[in-house]
């Protein structure tokens, strides 16, 4: 079996979210949950010493696939082409077994009633087929994504599959990624000063009353660690950024 994957760089990412917007369109999908390619943020942090995460991920494509083995009623498979994850709707009862055994929250459903069939990335087959690479990959604006027989991937990028708060790699997914380079301050400032500026507008006056009002005691703000699996489908969209894709 030919396996072909996917590559993320998540330095080049600046959560765009154009790849899950155009998986989208090719794919015929309306805005809502079913986000075969899903961008996931995070937060690192809190204002004015944040830094936002994010990882764009599709569908591992794993080499050994917990989704596959836990449908009962064998609706997934293995293509033996390129080594795609694949979905059979037509044996598909929507009892939610794959999503459950996926440690990545891959497969994808358009709400939370009980029956909905699962829909998942297919790595474009379509697109393969006809000698063209994934619509995620060629949408990204700045390359954080690339595509292909996963020893060429690895060969030129490495073996690493998990990034901070993701699983363990233990499906063998043919997904690599590239870790955030370490943040610094191109330009050395001083934070507090930075905001107490921030809130004066001269004769318009303050934009807030105090400093305290926009930079918290303690803690994080929003979003403080990666979650790519979810309780329901407005958990989901909280965590991908709304219903943007």
């Amino acid at each position: 079996m030919k396996q072909y994957g996917f590559y993320f760089d998540q330095s080049r990412c600046y959560s765009c979210h154009t790849c899950s917007i155009a998986c989208k369109d090719w794919n015929g999908i309306g805005p809502g949950p079913e986000k075969w390619m899903t961008v996931y943020e995070w937060e690192e942090g809190a204002f004015p010493e944040l830094r936002v995460h994010n990882l764009a991920f599709p569908c591992g494509h794993c080499k050994a696939p917990q989704c596959v083995s836990a449908c009962r009623n064998e609706a997934l498979f293995k293509d033996e082409k390129y080594g795609a994850v694949l979905v059979d709707h037509e044996k598909c009862t929507g009892d939610r077994q794959c999503a459950m055994a996926c440690p990545y929250g891959a497969p994808k459903f358009a709400g939370d009633a009980i029956g909905l069939k699962m829909s998942k990335c297919t790595m474009c087959y379509d697109r393969l087929e006809n000698g063209q690479i994934p619509i995620c990959v060629a949408s990204c604006p700045l390359r954080a994504l690339d595509f292909g027989p996963i020893e060429e991937l690895e060969a030129k990028y490495g073996q690493l599959r998990q990034l901070e708060g993701m699983p363990d790699p233990v499906t063998n997914p043919s997904y690599l990624v590239k870790a955030n380079v370490p943040k610094k301050k191109i330009v050395p400032y001083d934070s507090k000063r930075a905001v107490e500026l921030m809130q004066k507008r001269g004769d318009l006056g303050n934009t807030f009353e105090s400093v305290e009002d926009v930079v918290p005691a303690e803690g994080h703000v929003g979003r403080g660690k990666l979650k790519m699996k979810h309780e329901n489908v407005k958990e989901l969209m909280t965590k991908t950024r709304g219903d943007l894709g």
